[in-house]
């Protein structure tokens, strides 16, 4: 549901850009206001969650973000729809913290890292879904309406999420005296080094994935390509990556995390290249692939997190790290929107897959932290 909201505004970003005039620089800017609100909430949404229980907070964020979406439906202009997607963004900012926190909880013990790629490619058939759906009902209904509609099925499964979870005894408050007292304080991160080069991996390779579907739409318009081939487009991409972050998080189970995230970075890079070269088709035919590694890497990172980080402050350090990450993919569309305007979306986008090789040195320093595969 969250990662629905989150990329459904791909394929609106175009239909804004038509109805409201607006430069490329604008576009980027409306991803990076619903991002920044995402990035925002992270750490609050993990100290929250210890007072009230990730329960709670998972609820009433995911109701947020549903009635942003609707009321976006009756935007009159680009400030308006700017103040509303922020809204929504922060109460999106609930679900990457709260949700990893209850599923590395639940392998405690367990294969951790292939439960939360597991999870995530669960979030990732809403990618692929989501899209592909609003992209019909735009064309057909336009977007005040598809927007709107999306977020009404939000709140009922707000409600829906808060009964089950009540139901299974899940995401409830800790008791103030576990919560508050023992030797976990602070952020609860046992290797800093080790975090810190993970948490700059996490922001080039979110920032990386924000700014390539920002403006692929873009690219594919200028190959010839229309809304419902765009939303289509945006599918092929989400089906790769909901399938790479379930395989990667096995693959990196056995050959360790640097092989994996190495692997995928380069050929995310590569299949960038390969969707600018070629014509509409081959570019089409590069989607899938290539959201297996523009997504798989995530998996692999996440579980990672719980690694290096004490088990009762998981929730404020997931905040953490995702408040970094998200923060730098917030950034990166209104960064590639400027580059755009100057020298173009293909311009961009090439910068995009440059960017991202900076990644291989970064896992350099995460090595020791993560010198063999974990099975925890």
């Amino acid at each position: 549901m969250h990662d629905g909201f989150s990329d459904a505004l791909y394929v609106l970003l175009p239909l804004w850009r038509a109805e409201f005039g607006l430069s490329f620089a604008e576009v980027g800017l409306i991803r990076t206001t619903y991002t920044s609100g995402m990035a925002l909430f992270q750490v609050p949404a993990g100290l929250l969650a210890e007072r009230l229980g990730e329960r709670r907070v998972l609820v009433a964020g995911t109701a947020v973000t549903a009635l942003g979406y609707v009321a976006a439906g009756w935007a009159g202009g680009f400030a308006a729809l700017l103040a509303l997607l922020l809204l929504a963004g922060l109460g999106s900012g609930v679900q990457h913290p709260l949700a990893s926190a209850l599923v590395a909880r639940a392998f405690e013990t367990g294969r951790r890292r292939a439960a939360l790629g597991t999870y995530n490619f669960a979030g990732d058939l809403g990618k692929v879904a989501v899209p592909a759906v609003i992209g019909l009902a735009a064309s057909g209904a336009g977007w005040r309406i598809a927007g709107p509609g999306y977020g009404l099925l939000g709140l009922g499964a707000a409600a829906a999420f808060g009964a089950l979870l009540a139901r299974l005894g899940a995401g409830e408050a800790e008791p103030r005296d576990a919560a508050a007292g023992g030797p976990a304080r602070g952020w609860g991160i046992r290797d800093g080094r080790g975090f810190g080069a993970l948490a700059a991996i996490g922001m080039i390779d979110n920032a990386t994935r924000t700014g390539f579907l920002t403006f692929l739409p873009f690219a594919l318009v200028a190959k010839g390509a229309g809304v419902e081939t765009v939303g289509g487009a945006l599918a092929l991409v989400f089906a790769g990556g909901a399938a790479g972050k379930f395989v990667c998080g096995l693959v990196a189970e056995r050959v360790g995390v640097i092989r994996t995230v190495v692997l995928t970075e380069v050929a995310t890079a590569a299949a960038i290249v390969a969707v600018l070269a070629g014509p509409l088709p081959v570019a089409l035919g590069v989607l899938a692939p290539l959201g297996v590694a523009l997504n798989g890497t995530s998996s692999v990172l996440y579980g990672t997190v719980a690694d290096l980080v004490l088990p009762e402050r998981r929730g404020r350090a997931y905040g953490l790290y995702y408040t970094l990450s998200i923060g730098a993919s917030s950034a990166a569309p209104a960064l590639y929107g400027l580059v755009s305007d100057a020298a173009g979306v293909p311009a961009a986008l090439g910068l995009v897959a440059a960017v991202v090789l900076l990644t291989i040195p970064l896992c350099l320093a995460l090595r020791p932290a993560v010198a063999a595969p974990t099975r925890a």
